[in-house]
């Protein structure tokens, strides 16, 4: 399997352009929080040949593709298996101590959703799986073993599903007969449990199988770990770019660097105190969006919202 013909990044051009001025300092480290199949790790280092790069994965499969197709860049790339709040342990097992840039592209990546036998696609029959990794729960352990009650608050909370009183009390019955382990006996039940007129609203499995996924991998608590962790690591004049790909991530994400570039004087302080003042600056005002060409080409960047800022001060 050939990782660059699987594998379209999501706002390249951006991405490179923000981490450019960093990118291209003498003995910069840059890390790719998020490597995938490595598509913006290998033009990061293709365009910045004095470039160090940490890619962090989580996932085997990732980790071994990733490293076949950027092996040509010999030591000046540093593969890790850990997840991607692991900043400092990753950090450390790639031996380096300091750090220009990082790079998050949030969510599933198209390895996994093209893999149908990992389960994410809710179009495709496989295992109910769904782990980025190969550790921990499923999303079949989280399906046999989760009360009514706690599977229609994930699927509400991470899935924004109105039916997901209806779908809980679905799945509840039908494990009761046999236990649901495939996407496709998953995806019949959610069907068999929607009444027409919600069917028009797009397909029935999108918003349980993001709740799902976003539980089994910890996502958003894994999200609000490594934002601080992150900001905490940059040098100064260090940059940080986050694609958010869902409004949950995405929220994570703006209120951990309004935190980072809002000045913490106390209220009634006439003047603003140095020792308060914000360690970083915006480098876009509010988060952008894939251009309408790009959209077009590759569909899996409609709903990405990117967001950069720099540090100014207060460096690790």
């Amino acid at each position: 399997m050939d990782a660059s013909s699987l594998h379209t990044p999501v706002m390249l051009e951006r991405c490179l352009e923000l981490l450019a001025p960093v990118a291209s300092r003498d003995g910069a480290v840059v890390v790719d929080a998020t490597l995938g199949m490595g598509g913006h790790a290998e033009q990061l280092l293709e365009r910045h040949p004095g470039l160090t790069l940490v890619g962090i994965d989580r996932d085997p499969d990732a980790i071994r593709l990733a490293g076949e197709r950027l092996a040509r860049f010999g030591d000046r790339i540093r593969i890790v298996q850990h997840v991607y709040d692991e900043l400092e342990e990753s950090l450390e097992d790639a031996g380096v101590d300091r750090l220009d840039g990082i790079l998050f592209d949030l969510g599933v990546s198209s390895l996994q959703l093209d893999d149908a036998e990992r389960g994410f696609a809710y179009s495709k029959d496989a295992p109910l799986d769904m782990r980025m990794g190969r550790e921990g729960t499923t999303a079949a352990d989280l399906v046999a073993t989760l009360d009514e009650r706690e599977l229609s608050r994930i699927m509400h909370r991470y899935g924004d599903e109105r039916l997901a009183s209806r779908y809980a009390r679905a799945i509840v019955r039908e494990r009761q007969e046999r236990p649901i382990l495939t996407s496709a006996h998953l995806v019949d039940v959610l069907d068999a449990a929607t009444p027409a007129a919600a069917r028009k609203q797009g397909h029935v499995a999108k918003r349980v199988f993001q709740a799902l996924r976003i539980v089994v991998n910890d996502e958003l608590g894994v999200l609000e770990r490594a934002m601080p962790n992150a900001l905490d690591a940059l040098d100064d004049g260090g940059r940080i770019v986050v694609m958010a790909y869902q409004s949950l991530e995405d929220r994570i994400v703006k209120h951990a660097l309004r935190d980072a570039t809002t000045d913490s004087t106390p209220l009634g302080v006439p003047a603003a105190l140095p020792e308060h003042a914000a360690p970083y600056r915006l480098l876009l005002r509010g988060a952008e969006m894939a251009d309408e060409a790009e959209r077009a080409r590759n569909p899996r960047s409609i709903p990405v919202r990117l967001r950069a800022a720099e540090r100014i001060g207060g460096g690790a």
